[in-house]
């Protein structure tokens, strides 16, 4: 019996060790799912729990939308990186506050954002997409000034029905096609139901998207 009790005794510490050692693994992990900046998934994060919710079957209509802001690059030259960035925060605290009940969000890179929504009826989601675009066009406070933004919504709008599964690459493809148009003509927001590419694929995106390598003129970036 002694023995036994030693060998526990023993062990206690390397059993505390482990748990120790496997909470700060999950802590990294945490860490590294979440943007240092907004707290918001990135996207391999997001890309799951967005897989979990186009899974389910239901009635509910699905929104897969693409945000842009409009005007952060004039924050950034006028007020500085310090200012863009509390842009940055403050517009992912808004959309993760809105996006809670109806779905999941997340920050692409940059300005640039994305959420996957379900919704009762196309109706409510153009509601959804109103409110949203009109608060993230509220002015920003950064040290007691009002930074003006705007912003550019593209949604893909998925009702349900037999047949596969929504792929979430292809929809948030043409949200974003759909967000550059509506960036074109000064901001606000649009929904198509094709999942049709209206643009050019350059390395898998869109031609002239910040990654491909091309502007929209086919130039060097």
């Amino acid at each position: 019996m002694s023995d036994t009790l030693a060998a526990l005794s023993a062990a206690a510490p390397l059993a505390a060790g482990w748990t120790v050692h496997g909470l700060w693994q999950q802590r990294l992990i945490g860490r590294a799912e979440r943007d240092a900046l907004t707290g918001l998934p990135r996207r391999a994060a997001f890309e799951k729990s967005a897989a979990r919710i186009l899974r389910r079957r239901r009635r509910d209509v699905v929104a897969v939308l693409v945000i842009d802001l409009d005007g952060f690059k004039q924050v950034n030259d006028v007020h500085g990186h310090e200012a863009g960035d509390s842009a940055i925060r403050e517009t992912g605290r808004r959309l993760a506050q809105w996006a809670e009940p109806l779905g999941t969000v997340a920050r692409l890179g940059g300005d640039e954002f994305a959420a996957v929504i379900r919704c009762p009826d196309p109706d409510t989601v153009r509601g959804e997409l109103t409110h949203l675009h009109q608060w993230l066009c509220s002015p920003i406070t950064y040290d007691g000034l009002p930074l003006p933004l705007g912003a550019s919504i593209g949604a893909y709008l998925h009702t349900p029905g037999p047949g596969p599964a929504l792929e979430l690459s292809g929809a948030l493809r043409v949200a974003d096609e759909v967000m550059y148009g509506v960036k074109q003509t000064g901001g606000g927001w649009s929904v198509t139901r094709s999942l049709t590419p209206s643009y050019r694929t350059v390395n898998g995106r869109r031609d002239g998207r910040r990654g491909t390598g091309l502007d929209a003129e086919g130039g060097p970036r």
